[in-house]
C-alpha cells in the first residue's frame, strides 16, 4: 500500500455509529491487556498535559479521542463511559499516551475522615454556651 493509503486507514474512524465498534477492542490495543502503568485505578483522575505529541508517538484514532476526553481533569470510568470503550482498553491506550508525557495521573482525593469525638463535643459545648 503507498503512504497515502496507510495513512487514510490509519485515520478512519473504527466504531460506526449505528452497529457500534467495527473492530474488536483487543485489536486497537494491539492485543496488549495490560497498562504499561500501574497508576490506574477505577478513580484515578487523567489530565491532558497539553504537550504535543512527537512525531514517533504514533497515536491512533483513539488515543487522540482519549486525549479530547480529558482536557480537564476526569476519572478513568467516566473517560471509558464517554469514550464507549471497555475500561481495560482505555487503561491500555492511557498507559501509552501517559509513556508519551500526553497525560498526567492523579489518585483521588481521599474522602474525608470522620472528626474525631473530641472535635464533635467541643462544638456540642460551645453551641450550649451561646
Amino acid at each position: 500500500m503507498s503512504d497515502q493509503v496507510n495513512d487514510m486507514v490509519n485515520d478512519m474512524e473504527w466504531i460506526d455509529e449505528e452497529a457500534g465498534p467495527v473492530v474488536r477492542p483487543y485489536a486497537m490495543t494491539g492485543g496488549r491487556t495490560i497498562p504499561s502503568s500501574t497508576a490506574f485505578d477505577l478513580m484515578s483522575m487523567v489530565v491532558a498535559t497539553g504537550a504535543t505529541p512527537s512525531p514517533r508517538a504514533h497515536l491512533s484514532s483513539e488515543h487522540r479521542r482519549l486525549l479530547g476526553l480529558v482536557g480537564r481533569a476526569r476519572p478513568i470510568v467516566e473517560v471509558a463511559s464517554d469514550a464507549g470503550l471497555p475500561l481495560g482498553v482505555v487503561k491500555v491506550l492511557l498507559g501509552d499516551l501517559l509513556d508519551h508525557g500526553l497525560i498526567l495521573v492523579r489518585q483521588p482525593i481521599p474522602a474525608a475522615t470522620s472528626p474525631a469525638q473530641s472535635l464533635l463535643l467541643e462544638v456540642i459545648n460551645g453551641i450550649r454556651a451561646l
